[in-house]
Parts: C-alpha cells; structure tokens; sequence
C-alpha cells in the first residue's frame, strides 16, 4: 500500500468558502412563532442565574448584545439553520435540569435541546427565540463495570473522549461517527445514531441498558440500569431513544460496550458497476461473517471531490464509478488475515472487485478511513449541502442518487460555472444497513433547487418502500414529510405519546410544520 498522508481531520479542510446563516423564519415566512408562549424577560433570566450560580453557565443576550457567543448555539454547523435565541443554559446536574423544565413548564418558555449540535436535519437549533439547553457542562463518566462491560455517562459527555476511556480499559463505544469528536452521548441516543459500525454492533435500541430522563413538568425518570434483562412492564427507555428530544431530555445513559478488538483491517476497493457492489457485500457476508464490523459505499463523484479538496494522492491509481471500505475485527490477527486474503482473492478472481489496497498499519487504516469519513466535510467547500439520510432496500439504494442527479441536470442547476447552483449529486453510506447518504453540494442554498428536490426525494423514497430518516431523526427539515414514511395510525399515536409527556408542547418549538 502507498504511503498516504495522515487521516483528514476537521481542521485539514482549507479554503472552505463561509456561508453566512440565514434565518429559518426568513426562508419559510409561514413558520409562526405560537403566541401561547412567553417572551424572555429580566426576571426570568435572573431566576436562571440564581438557579445555576455559574457564569459559564449562562450565556445571557437578554440584559446585553451576546450575539457573538450565541452564535454557534443558534446556527447548525451546515450554516442551513438558524434561529435567534438569546438565552442559552448549561445545567451542571439532572437536578438543576429538572428545576430549569419545571419554571419553563410553569411559566411557557419554549425550550430546544441541544448537545454536540452535529445533526443535519436543523433539530438542535432554535427556530424562533427558544430557550437552548446545552448539554455540555453534564460530561462526566459515571461508572463503568470491567466484568460486564456496563458503562453510565452523563448525556454531555464527547463520543471519542468516552471511546478513549473505554481503549484504556480494552473495551469499545458501540457506536462510531465522524463527528464523533464534538457529538455528545445524549444526542446520539435521542437521535438513535446509527453510525459506521451497526452492521456489527447494532442499534442503540438494543444497546442502551437505562437512561436517566427530565421530563417536560421536571419529573427526573431514573431508570439508569445496568441490567440486560429487565422485562418488567413496558420498556418506556425506547421512546427516548430517537424521540429527538420531543418526549424529555437525556440526562445519563447506561450502554453496553463489547470488548476491544485487538485486531482490525481495513481494505479499499474500486468497482465497477453498483451489482458488483451488492454482489460484493454478499460474498463478505458470506465469507467474512462474525469479524465484519463495516462495508461502507462510496461513489466515484465523492471521492473525486474530497481529492479535489484536499489535494490528497488517492489510494488507488485508476479512477472507478464506485467503491467500498471493508473493516474486519476479531480477536486473532492469523485468523482473520487469512479470511480477509481468501476473500479478496475470491471477489478480484471473479471480477467483482477491480482493485483494492489493504492497509498495513494503523495510520494507514486512518487513511483509508479519512476517504469515507471526510466526505461531509469536503461537500461543504463550495457553499452548502442538500443532505438525505435515508433507508432504501439495498437494489434500488443507488438509484435514488440517478434519478436525482438526472432530475436535477435536466433542470440545469448542475454544472461547472457559478451561475448553476450545484456542483454535484453524490452517494455515499452504510452498504450493510441499506442506508444511503444523498448529498447535493452547492455553491449556494437555491430555493428553486430546495423545491425540485423535496417533496420528489420523500416520492421517490415512499414509492420505493423507503425511510425518509434512517439517521439523524425528522427535526425541523423532514417533520412535514413524516406521512411518506409512516402511516396516519402510527403518526396519531406518536401525537398522543407527544400530549401525554408534555401537554403544552414545551420541548423542541423547531418540531412545527415548516410550510412552503
């Protein structure tokens, strides 16, 4: 394998053309701000300071011009969304949590969860003037059980610092992102992350042991336990999981976390066709089965671009319509070298697979890794990015990304000068969780482009027996859309779970309808 350069991190993105945040209330002038709720004033914000004690606790644009330190709690970090609260709170504990939703609940201040703030679909910002509740100050790692591998953090705690944690103690987070270096635990519960590993460690539904949740009315619901059965009455932890912080806020999360492996390959594969691809996963399913951990899909116009970016030699020399990465993790390095060698030696004799480079090392597998992980970032260079995260069953998962490029050509808004908007419609994402990654990198966000792409992308997905959210949840950009993906039965249901936990509608104002 090549001697490539080190892994793309966030900060190795030069030259990223800013794109100043417009206000969702602009965009979408429909968008009301519901006049049941209560303006922020003195008294309120002083109640807050009292509460908390803490300067670093508060970030007041009520008493004075904040603007400047509110700025990233109101803005996502695409620069899609934007709102204009002026009062951000940090609460240090689930107590002081509790007593925060409870004045807010009494007295009809909106609020908006928010953790790490990495999501795409605009849930973590306000819309309005919300209250934001950030997570952050909650970071501490509560306890953690060698034996059973039981861990329980606060809800503010960063992924990759509890990942680091766990190395030491040879276990893994069950979950990995690429923003795993500022998402927070809480969000990626409420949102029920899925990640580059769910082929082989699951869902978060399965592996979240207990949380610890405040309600809506200030209710603290403490049911943080480490047990992996526990079948005594409903298993109400479920609802939070993916509630999106719509039910109540996550204050601490017990997980189970496997044991480390101790040995783990990465492979890189160009391909020609996306039936290789499927016939490809296929054969590592087969023959790679209990050590495959992830099969990542990524198509030849994304990795043009983040070669582009970076200005980076590519890891293979010849330039093909798709690729794939392939990660085994075991416990016996002999073992599952052989088995990797088998079956590249199988898929490039049958020609599926036209080349492919294994990494060698661990810099080299971050390498490898930094081609599938950098893409996001590198979409953004040009302006903004239209970003689908959905499920497809897996024959037809690339066709949405044709028939979208296709849409959106035909339309003329793609093209190589400044006066088309796109600079591409890519693909990329978890082959092995049928979950692709439809991004439309722009050089600026088009209204015209907005409306040829929705509500033809949630068609497209509901025709195809589809999710419009396999990832990242509904928030503010796919709340309209839900009926493509859900029956009128479930969707009253979810109405009545949501007037059940909170009845005035305190949490998450940026769930309301956003109307063209």
């Amino acid at each position: 394998m090549a001697d490539f350069p080190g892994s793309l991190g966030r900060r190795d993105v030069g030259g990223t053309r800013q794109v100043r945040p417009v206000y969702e209330i602009l965009i979408y002038p429909n968008v009301k701000r519901d006049s049941r709720y209560t303006q922020l004033n003195l008294g309120h914000v002083q109640y807050f300071k009292d509460l908390l004690g803490n300067d670093s606790a508060i970030i007041d644009g009520v008493s004075g011009d904040a603007s400047a330190d509110l700025e990233s709690f109101n803005s996502d970090w695409m620069r899609k969304y934007k709102g204009y609260s002026k009062l951000v709170i940090k609460p240090g504990s689930a107590e002081q949590l509790s007593k925060v939703l409870k004045y807010c609940n009494d007295h009809m201040l909106a609020l908006v969860p928010q953790g790490g703030n990495s999501g795409l679909v605009g849930g973590s910002v306000p819309v309005h003037d919300e209250i934001v509740i950030n997570m952050s100050r909650m970071n501490r790692i509560r306890s953690f059980d060698q034996v059973s591998g039981s861990l329980v953090v606060d809800a503010g705690c960063i992924l990759e610092n509890v990942d680091r944690f766990l190395a030491e103690k040879g276990h893994i987070f069950p979950l990995d992102l690429g923003a795993k270096g500022s998402c927070q635990i809480g969000g990626t519960v409420a949102t029920n992350a899925g990640g580059l590993r769910l082929l082989r460690y699951g869902s978060l539904h399965g592996n979240v042991l207990g949380l610890e949740v405040v309600l809506p009315d200030g209710t603290i619901v403490d049911d943080l336990t480490t047990l992996r059965k526990n079948n005594t009455g409903y298993d109400l932890k479920q609802l939070f999981i993916g509630g999106e912080g719509t039910l109540g806020v996550i204050t601490g999360v017990a997980i189970l976390c496997p044991q480390r492996p101790s040995a783990v390959n990465v492979a890189f594969l160009g391909l020609e066709s996306f039936e290789k691809v499927q016939q490809t996963y296929g054969e590592a399913k087969r023959q790679l089965s209990e050590v495959l951990s992830a099969f990542e899909l990524m198509d030849g116009r994304s990795q043009e671009l983040v070669s582009s970016v970076t200005e980076r030699r590519r890891p293979l020399e010849g330039e093909h319509p798709f690729y794939c990465l392939v990660e085994t993790s075991g416990s016996n390095a002999d073992h599952d070298n052989e088995k990797l060698e088998k079956f590249l030696e199988h898929v490039m004799g049958h020609d599926m697979v036209s080349d492919g480079v294994v990494a060698q090392d661990e810099s080299q597998m971050q390498s490898l890794w930094s081609w599938r992980e950098g893409i996001t970032e590198c979409l953004g260079h040009w302006g903004g990015v239209y970003k689908y995260d959905v499920s497809i069953p897996l024959s037809q998962l690339y066709s949405l990304v044709e028939d979208t490029r296709a849409r959106l050509s035909s339309a003329g808004f793609v093209g190589e000068t400044s006066e088309h908007p796109v600079v591409a419609v890519v693909g990329y994402g978890h082959m092995g969780d049928a979950n692709i990654h439809l991004n439309v990198a722009t050089r600026r966000f088009d209204r015209s482009v907005e409306e040829t792409l929705e509500p033809f992308v949630y068609e497209w997905i509901k025709q195809h027996r589809g999710s419009i959210s396999a990832e990242h949840g509904l928030g503010f950009q796919k709340k309209p859309y839900i009926g493509y993906s859900r029956s009128a039965t479930m969707i009253e249901l979810m109405k009545q779970t949501k007037k059940l936990f909170d009845p005035v509608r305190l949490l998450m104002e940026a769930e309301r309808d956003k109307r063209h």
